[in-house]
């Protein structure tokens, strides 16, 4: 069985990066920024598109719902695509179906037209981040990949923060569809510089898809982020609208891991990837990682909404601490990765900063003061960008230019299921303690749950390599 994947035409890598290299970085960005910010954009718009239809809460929270789940149904599937039909081709495709769908959003005629609209676009959104790590990976190389990944990772921190703040800029100005009309003109010049930029690539012939692995595989993700994204919502933790879905998205992933085991074939997500004892490690620490940060950014802006008594967009104001430590952060440490013996070091120091970063929040029921809080989210994100960029690094690093599409697809898909759990598992926390005493003191229980996540990603970064392997 073969396992080569879509040949590219790229350079040979060296430890500069050239021009051509950020060139590629750059378009890639784009491409993600739009992707992942329209996640959390359209959280601001919620109301002003429910006047404008009349319709109820329960179903405008489709807009949001059916892009996340559509979102999560395709990432399975960037492995296959990007062997199947070449990198380029699946990344140009699925960003032009984005801008379309962004369009299409903004013209809706009615709240079910503007549900549909989006599902189309989280179909497209979602094969963006995935494909273009793998082209990034392939492209800069072992001994840049550190250094790359950094330009990948940082709009994947800043777009949850930033998406409500632009939000609450464009509704007041503009009416709600401009939301989704400012992805247009982004879009398109990102696909005409992608045209340009992105390295050919020619599709492996004959590549036959799982289709077995892909009717587990898809829907258990799908199912088990629409249970999570229940338990972080209104819905209690035992509710059928929670437990019902997450039972199914279990039962499936189980039934998917004995086939994935046993098909001779490629599956759809290459479990046999973690017989390589790095990838096994450094996609441990990303799904913990995961859980930390999409957690903490549930509950950070939740907390200065309800105790602090902000608005959504003073609220996502006070959070850019974090983005500015992660920034600083990650111009450092992908050099230190690429240039260190292993990860683990930095990894280790960063998950120590993040904690320490996080130990005033777990003050909060003392209501401390407001430039504390700032620092220690500066501080904690310092120490996110310092673990997030090697951890992923370290990834692609364990496994063969071949194995790198369905590397990135894989840790994508727990990424994501890590940051629903983490997430689930705090509202839970935080809707007992809010039962039992006011709301700072139970914020303040609810962050020392956030530090134990975050303590536990410690575990798996100790056996990061200590040493990268040979290129």
């Amino acid at each position: 069985m073969t396992t080569s994947t879509s040949q590219t035409t790229l350079p040979e890598a060296s430890d500069r990066i050239d021009p051509a290299l950020r060139r590629l970085g750059i378009v890639l960005i784009l491409g993600t920024i739009v992707a992942v910010l329209d996640a959390t954009i359209v959280s601001v718009a919620v109301d002003a598109i429910q006047q404008d239809f009349g319709s109820p809460l329960s179903t405008i929270q489709w807009i949001s719902t059916g892009y996340l789940l559509a979102f999560a149904l395709v990432v399975p599937l960037s492995g296959w695509a990007t062997e199947r039909f070449g990198a380029k081709q699946v990344w140009m495709a699925s960003v032009g179906c984005f801008v379309l769908s962004s369009a299409l959003c903004g013209l809706a005629w009615s709240v079910w037209s503007l549900i549909a609209f989006r599902v189309l676009q989280g179909l497209g959104g979602g094969l963006i981040q995935p494909i273009g790590q793998s082209l990034i990976a392939q492209a800069a190389g072992p001994q840049r990949l550190g250094r790359v990944m950094s330009m990948l990772v940082i709009p994947l921190t800043f777009a949850p923060v930033l998406g409500p703040v632009l939000g609450g800029l464009v509704l007041g100005h503009l009416s709600w569809p401009w939301i989704f009309y400012i992805n247009v003109p982004i879009g398109v010049i990102t696909l005409v510089l992608a045209a340009k930029v992105l390295p050919a690539t020619r599709p492996q012939e004959g590549h036959k898809l799982d289709l077995t692995g892909l009717v587990l595989a898809c829907p258990s993700v799908a199912a088990l982020m629409y249970g999570f994204s229940e338990a972080a919502g209104d819905s209690s933790p035992t509710s059928a609208r929670v437990v019902l879905p997450v039972v199914l998205g279990a039962g499936l992933l189980v039934a998917y891991v004995v086939h994935a085991l046993r098909y001779t074939g490629q599956p759809v997500l290459d479990l046999r990837l973690f017989r390589n004892r790095g990838f096994a490690v450094s996609v441990s620490t990303s799904f913990l990682l995961g859980a930390a940060l999409f957690s903490s950014m549930f509950m950070l802006p939740l907390y200065y909404q309800q105790v602090r008594e902000q608005d959504a967009l003073h609220a996502g104001l006070l959070l850019i601490p974090q983005d500015l430590g992660v920034a600083l952060s990650m111009m450092f440490a992908g050099r230190l990765a690429d240039r260190m013996n292993g990860p683990r070091p930095i990894v280790l120091a960063g998950i120590v900063l993040a904690l320490v970063g996080t130990l005033p929040y777990t003050q909060v029921g003392d209501r401390p003061d407001e430039a504390l809080l700032a620092l220690g989210l500066f501080v904690r994100g310092v120490g996110i960008g310092a673990t997030m960029t090697p951890a992923m690094a370290a990834m692609f690093k364990s496994v063969t230019p071949q194995e790198i599409p369905r590397a990135a697809g894989l840790s994508n898909v727990l990424h994501r299921i890590g940051g629903s759990v983490g997430t689930a598992v705090l509202v839970v926390v935080l809707q007992h303690q809010l039962a039992s005493q006011s709301a700072a003191p139970a914020f303040g229980t609810s962050f020392w749950w956030a530090f134990g996540i975050s303590a536990v990603t410690v575990l798996p970064a100790l056996l990061l390599p200590g040493r990268h392997p040979r290129p």
